[in-house]
């Protein structure tokens, strides 16, 4: 039978690292980007167009998915596999950042937190333990720890407030997964580090992640508004404040050039809905930058969206068309737009892997992004 779990890193390059991760469901390649299927679908995608694309695990939301269809529903159906048609690895996240984003409809006690339905205004709480028992009830093989997300810019008290309560809630997690029989069997736990923009509070909450013991480890409440810079900051720090013998994951994030720059100091895992999100409001990533395929500069261009993308939309469909397609409002730009993104990161991705394994990681990660941000 295939390991619960196995994490092995296979070459490194400064900081960044190359390496697979191993589940029951599946074998991740690291770097990894994990595309977000928030409601049980990768929206515009089918699952079997997402793997295609490379994609080895995907992202579920446990909030919305509480809400509606509920976890309790689809466990009945067998699971958020079955359910979606989805046969690779799953990672859902703890619903922590939903919640925080709800802000005035929020009450959060040191029991867990209440709040208000964003669809129908009705009243929830969520526990570490009521978090951990919806991933179970999905059925994913990542499960996240139940977190407090401060949105920056905060004082260092709520910070530290929300550190330490989150560090709390991260001991009922882990108790709640390892009660889970034959799920805690087969999936794998990750804890997730907070701590804002403060290196001690980071070391902090690290420390007491390693003491409870985590599968994985993930780097939280980053790309709430903090910039660049300041994110890139923390990353100089947070990645080795983690075990180095496990995957770290940094949540939310982000653009092409957020990514090169996070697997440049450590990180294995990504997610996020820009790939997605983009494609259908008729945004494209490409290796010279974002294009706008609203633009009337696009409406008589034959060029693909990206000559050196192996997709199959770059090797169908002009600029022209897929703007005609965006411009009138049509489904399928959306669908077009939404897998050219998704192979973009995916082969970025695949891109980051070959050049960590063959030694030039910096080399590689400095024409990217001076090419991305037009600098070329």
């Amino acid at each position: 039978m295939p390991p619960r779990f196995a994490f092995t890193v296979a070459a490194t390059d400064g900081a960044a690292r190359t390496g697979t991760l191993a589940l029951r469901r599946g074998t991740i390649r690291t770097p990894a980007f994990m595309p977000v299927g928030t409601a049980a679908t990768v929206k515009a995608m089918r699952p079997a167009e997402v793997a295609e694309a490379g994609a080895d695990i995907i992202l579920g939301n446990t909030y919305h998915l509480m809400l509606r269809p509920t976890a309790e529903r689809i466990a009945r159906l067998g699971g958020l596999h079955r359910f979606m048609g989805w046969t690779g690895p799953i990672l859902t996240d703890s619903g922590g950042y939903q919640v925080m984003s709800l802000g005035a409809l929020t009450k959060v006690t040191e029991d867990g937190v209440t709040f208000a339905s964003h669809r129908d205004g009705s009243r929830h709480a969520v526990s570490p333990e009521r978090s951990i028992e919806i991933q179970r009830l999905l059925g994913s093989d990542i499960v996240m720890a139940f977190d407090e997300l401060v949105a920056l810019p905060a004082s260092r008290d709520a910070v530290e407030a929300a550190m330490a309560r989150s560090m709390r809630w991260a001991r009922r997690s882990r108790d709640a997964f390892d009660g889970g029989g034959d799920h805690a069997a087969n999936a794998a736990i990750f804890g997730i580090q907070q701590g804002g923009l403060d290196r001690d509070l980071r070391a902090e909450s690290a420390a007491a992640l390693r003491d409870i013991g985590f599968d994985g480890y993930a780097i939280g409440g980053l790309a709430v508004g903090e910039g660049q810079d300041a994110m890139f900051g923390v990353l100089d720090h947070a990645a080795g404040q983690l075990p180095a013998d496990a995957p770290r994951y940094l949540m939310g994030v982000g653009k092409p050039d957020d990514i090169v720059g996070a697997v440049l100091r450590g990180v294995d895992m990504f997610d996020c809905v820009l790939p997605t999100r983009s494609g259908r409001t008729g945004q494209a990533f490409t290796r010279r930058g974002q294009l706008n395929l609203r633009n009337a500069k696009h409406v008589d261009d034959d060029a693909p969206l990206d000559a050196e993308c192996p997709c199959p939309v770059c090797a169908t469909a002009s600029r022209a068309y897929l703007s005609h397609l965006v411009r009138s409002d049509e489904i399928l730009g959306a669908m077009l737009m939404t897998e050219h993104n998704i192979w973009f990161y995916q082969t970025l991705m695949a891109d980051l892997r070959a050049a960590i394994a063959s030694g030039r990681m910096k080399a590689f990660a400095a024409a990217f992004v001076a090419r991305y941000r037009g600098r070329a």
